[in-house]
């Protein structure tokens, strides 16, 4: 059964049959959608790199489309969506919406099926539809609001107490490249007197904690993910434990 755009939930989630993780993968009878949070965590605008994610995400949804056997030409319209808790773009619109136009006439749209949209959270454009603006107080504070927003909050309640959910969900995220990375950079700039690769290394175990514990995983499982993710000896995994838990 077809879904309208504004009934997408995380309800929806695909992830697990999946090469990459996305955070919401989803479909409708004309449609292919993937929709990703997107926060700063301290990076600079080009180091996340949003327009190539985007375009990313895009190759990975047709992928998975044409691994089945099908031809380019069925390909279904796809909807890469970044919902962030910035301004991806500095100028202060409620959402950016980017298709693939024309240079010498921006009348003439190559209609490929593609389109990447950019929602702003934090932006106070007076045109911003109503369900949007809920939703973007939603994301920003968790105050729930009408219909909407409490079908959310109520669907993230069931995943989170859904214990295989949030431990494979859990596996998944710990194995991301940009969560590493941003583990990473926690430890550099932290700047340990050990050295870089120390600082580095320490960070992941750092965001690997924190991200454990945001899940509700208990100690003893977050001791168990970091000593086989690390390769670490249990004394060095309850002592990482006891700094950073």
């Amino acid at each position: 059964m077809a879904k309208r755009y504004e009934e997408l939930t995380i309800e929806d989630d695909l992830m697990f049959g999946k090469p990459i993780r996305l955070d919401v993968y989803t479909k409708d009878q004309k449609r292919i959608y993937d929709a990703e949070m997107q926060k700063r965590n301290h990076h600079s605008l080009e180091k996340l790199e949003l327009p190539k994610r985007s375009r990313f995400y895009q190759s990975t949804m047709d992928t998975d489309h044409l691994s089945r056997g099908r031809s380019y030409r069925e390909l279904p319209e796809g909807k890469v969506l970044f919902i962030c808790t910035f301004d991806p773009f500095g100028l202060g619109y409620g959402k950016y919406s980017f298709q693939n136009l024309c240079v010498e006439d921006r009348e003439l749209c190559l209609e490929d099926g593609t389109e990447k949209i950019f929602y702003n959270c934090v932006s106070d454009a007076k045109d911003i539809p109503e369900n949007l603006r809920e939703l973007y107080e939603y994301i920003r504070t968790g105050k729930v609001g009408r219909d909407l927003t409490r079908r959310i909050d109520e669907a993230v309640a069931r995943a989170r107490k859904n214990e295989v959910w949030r431990s494979e969900y859990v596996k998944e995220l710990l194995h991301d490249d940009d969560v590493r990375e941003e583990g990473r950079a926690e430890g550099r700039a932290e700047g340990r007197a050990e050295g870089i690769a120390e600082g580095e290394a320490h960070g992941e175990v750092k965001g690997t904690i924190r991200i454990c514990k945001d899940f509700g995983l208990t100690f003893e499982e977050t001791v168990n993910r970091i000593r086989e993710m690390f390769q670490l000896p249990e004394n060095e995994a309850q002592r990482d434990m006891k700094l950073y838990w």
